[in-house]
């Protein structure tokens, strides 16, 4: 593909500057400063803390930044979208109701050593040392400066790239009966047939198969699928659910995969070819 630009000559004979006006005509050094100049691929930051401010606050932060961003208020919550949504780096508090920070790292390194940087509230040195030798990669102590907090960010993730570059990012196919997710592709298959889904669907989808034969309460899927800083209506989820069922179900008015447990929640059911028809 090549581009037609407007090339003027200002008085010593010597082109100025230019102006796109289409595509047609090459021109190798331009072309050469467009590539060069692109944003790289967006690196995805995972936040888990259960102050709901300090994460809307992060947030903004980080995507003024560039980077994506998801938000878990647990470290439940925040294994289940890492599952999910393999982040690049984890801001993980360490103070977390339930499972803690402390337990919570050495979970995380488990789905394929993701770096961590601590935020904690507690300046006892202990916890600090205690942390960085269950694995995390950095920490900052609260209230800290952002600028501080995005020169950290920036650095671990240059020393995992570093470390790790050919791995980020592999995710193996979820096989649950004769349905087949493959994450990396965005696709889903029932029955070798293949399904469009919209990118929420097929989140949803991902979030139900990653624990296939398990229910999952409503709140659990708001959080896994749609983050902690969802403030929409439960209904939603129904809507989805729905929606879902329509493109994988034989018959979406008895289903048999994405099976609603009374007031549990729902769960999915493996099913093989000939068990649906």
């Amino acid at each position: 593909m090549r581009l037609i630009m407007r090339q003027p000559i200002d008085q010593s004979g010597r082109l100025s500057h230019f102006a796109f006006t289409g595509l047609v005509v090459e021109c190798g050094d331009v072309l050469n400063l467009l590539v060069s100049t692109a944003p790289p691929m967006t690196q995805h930051i995972l936040m888990v803390d259960d102050d709901s401010l300090l994460r809307r606050s992060l947030a903004l932060q980080l995507q003024q930044a560039g980077y994506r961003t998801s938000s878990a208020a647990t470290a439940e919550d925040g294994l289940a979208i890492s599952q999910r949504d393999r982040p690049d780096l984890v801001l993980l508090d360490v103070g977390l109701p339930g499972m803690d920070g402390l337990e919570a790292v050495q979970q995380f390194k488990r789905q394929g050593d993701l770096p961590v940087i601590f935020l904690t509230a507690r300046r006892r040195e202990l916890d600090t040392i205690l942390g960085l030798e269950l694995g995390a990669d950095d920490y900052i102590t609260k209230p800290f400066n952002p600028d501080v907090l995005l020169a950290r960010v920036k650095a671990v993730l240059r020393r995992s790239a570093a470390a790790t570059p050919s791995t980020a990012g592999e995710t193996e196919r979820l096989v649950v009966g004769d349905l087949v997710i493959d994450p990396r592709g965005h696709t889903a298959s029932v029955a070798g047939r293949q399904v469009e889904l919209t990118s929420r669907e097929f989140d949803l989808l991902h979030a139900l198969a990653l624990e296939a034969g398990v229910v999952l309460s409503i709140d659990d899927l708001i959080a896994r699928v749609w983050g902690a800083e969802f403030s929409g209506e439960p209904q939603g989820v129904y809507v989805h659910v729905r929606w879902l069922r329509e493109k994988i179900e034989e018959n979406p008015e008895t289903p048999r995969r994405i099976v609603n447990v009374r007031g549990k929640g729902y769960k999915l059911v493996a099913q093989n070819a000939d068990e649906s028809l």
